[in-house]
């Protein structure tokens, strides 16, 4: 029996699974929370249910590393570290280069990190990550899984800008997308709910979070999608503006002073959810506000999302089902309303009273023409068994 481990990280933390196969059990999970700070997280959850929790300073990726083997030998989850046969990592962006899964060494850590110009919140930390990995257990081989990969079915009428062609032949500027590895398990999982082939199923994918994207699958496949070069673009997020005419930025850059990447920092770090609700980033705070901006922000979310879907149902020519997935999708019953409340001449039927609760479901009501769903998603078990994949 084989262990894998998954690792989604992020810029301060890192989400962890370790798997064994061919069963796929959990059988350790956790993560490692503000890393780079005095008062950082440690957890580790264990398959029969108990949790170990460290509150202490993790000034690294790799102080993190460190602590999760020391966790996984001191539980007795592995006795040794031969026991892992590999270690799968999500990225977030392959570009050109990398078109599926691929076994990392030094040649490809490299690529990894040459691309964080394309997703700089993501692949950085993300490549940080894997060569933590590479110096704590050299001898475990480490996989990269790439977000970009499921989006390689992608024709050129939907990745290609309308600029001037050379600009997409000499530096590669085109449409990337973001949240394959998330949206390839959901749209798999809901063929499944449908009791449809996976290959014959068409589906408007809501991966909604604090990044958030939405994306036609037909036939299975990727299609059309919201995120372009980098995740920056689409619908309205947390912190990221989602689309934004380039003529705006370059008014508030010569109103302000401020330039290019100062002006990108804003689009990335500052605006969104953020920035019109002057809050929080966080969609559960602007919930629980009154004021009219935090409102205004969840009900400009609500119309970005209706904005794509509404394209993607025009360019698919019919669609089987609408998923919402991810933290805001999959826990936010007043998003999933508002959405649902504008698809109606789709032929969805919103079941509200289903919608009130969370979970494996569908929220549309049985007659319904076009499904609504929520279908959790599971990232890790996807970059496991992409792990498995290569390293046979």
């Amino acid at each position: 029996m084989k262990k894998i481990l998954a690792i989604n990280s992020g810029s301060s933390s890192f989400k962890y699974k370790l798997f064994s196969f061919p069963d796929e059990k959990v059988i350790a999970s956790g993560m490692a929370d503000r890393v780079g700070k005095e008062n950082a997280v440690f957890k580790i959850k264990l398959s029969n249910g108990q949790e170990y929790i460290k509150n202490l300073p993790i000034h690294n990726q790799e102080e993190a590393v460190k602590l999760l083997i020391e966790d996984l030998k001191k539980f007795h989850v592995v006795e040794d570290l031969r026991e892992i046969s590999g270690v799968g990592h999500r990225v977030v962006n392959g570009g050109e280069i990398f078109k599926e899964s691929v076994h990392v060494k030094e040649k490809e850590l490299q690529e990894i990190f040459d691309l964080g110009e394309l997703a700089p919140l993501h692949n950085i930390p993300e490549a940080n990550g894997i060569k933590a990995f590479m110096r704590i257990i050299p001898n475990v081989p480490q996989v990269a899984v790439f977000d970009t990969s499921y989006h390689q079915t992608l024709d050129q009428i939907h990745y290609l800008y309308s600029i001037p062609y050379e600009y997409y032949q000499k530096y590669g500027i085109r449409k990337y997308g973001a949240h394959g590895i998330s949206i390839s398990y959901v749209a798999h999982r809901a063929a499944q709910m449908l009791n449809k082939n996976p290959n014959l199923v068409n589906l408007i994918v809501c991966h909604l979070g604090s990044g958030a994207s939405v994306t036609a699958v037909k036939n299975g496949k990727s299609y059309d999608t919201s995120m372009g070069i980098s995740p920056l673009t689409g619908v309205t997020m947390g912190t990221r503006s989602g689309d934004f005419d380039p003529a705006a930025l370059q008014r508030l850059m010569h109103k302000t002073g401020i330039n290019i990447d100062e002006a990108v920092e804003i689009l990335n770090y500052k605006s969104g959810l953020l920035g019109i609700s002057g809050i929080s980033s966080d969609m559960r705070d602007l919930i629980e506000s009154k004021d009219k901006r935090a409102k205004l922000a969840r009900k400009i979310f609500i119309n970005r999302v209706v904005r794509y879907v509404g394209a993607y149902a025009a360019e698919l020519n019919g669609v089987d089902a609408i998923i919402f997935t991810a933290g805001i999708g999959e826990h936010d019953s007043g998003i999933r309303a508002g959405v649902m409340a504008s698809l109606k001449y789709l032929g969805l039927d919103p079941d509200f009273k289903a919608n009130r609760t969370d979970g494996e479901k569908f929220i549309s009501k049985p007659n319904s023409k076009v499904k609504a769903m929520i279908v959790p998603t599971n990232e890790e078990l996807m970059i496991a068994r992409e792990a498995v994949r290569v390293l046979q």
